[in-house]
């Protein structure tokens, strides 16, 4: 389930906001450099950006310096769609650190853009048990300081 964000308009986010989990799901904000700022800032505006070769038309991620399938220059922050399909699952009721909500559910994600494309992360407010491998999801975003963290829930 998704709600407009109140403070920017167009911009979705999970209907459990982030103050809701900022504390709970998550460590710290991860530290901003000049490679991944784009990737942990984007989702301000409610998309998904991954680096994108324009030479062979190759998404990567995590972010580099230059495309790791030709080694070309010609890379540059895209949008992606957002969704995506879960290739991998694990439940965590270890509270590895203090105040983590547990059980929490880390999923792989592949990316509907590229196969291979994927992306490791939680589905904050899913129940053990609710998400199956194969299962279609779509990105949401939590605010955490100055950055948005790329979640993932189900598609209705």
């Amino acid at each position: 389930m998704t709600a407009t964000s109140d403070n920017k308009p167009g911009v979705e986010q999970s209907a459990n906001t982030a103050k809701d989990h900022a504390e709970t799901t998550m460590g710290p904000a991860p530290e901003l450099d000049e490679l991944n700022a784009f990737f942990w800032t984007s989702g301000a505006d409610g998309e998904l950006r991954m680096q994108y070769c324009d030479e062979c038309h190759y998404w990567q991620h995590p972010p580099s310096v230059c495309c790791r399938k030709c080694l070309g220059e010609g890379i540059a922050a895209k949008p992606l769609a957002g969704t995506g399909t879960v290739g991998a699952i694990t439940v965590n009721r270890m509270p590895w650190m203090p105040g983590l909500k547990v059980p929490y559910i880390l999923v792989i994600v592949e990316l509907d853009e590229q196969p291979g494309l994927r992306l490791t992360s939680a589905m904050p407010g899913v129940e053990p048990g609710a998400v199956q491998i194969g299962d279609r999801v779509k990105v949401c975003f939590e605010q955490r300081e100055d950055v948005w963290v790329p979640f993932f829930e189900l598609l209705s």
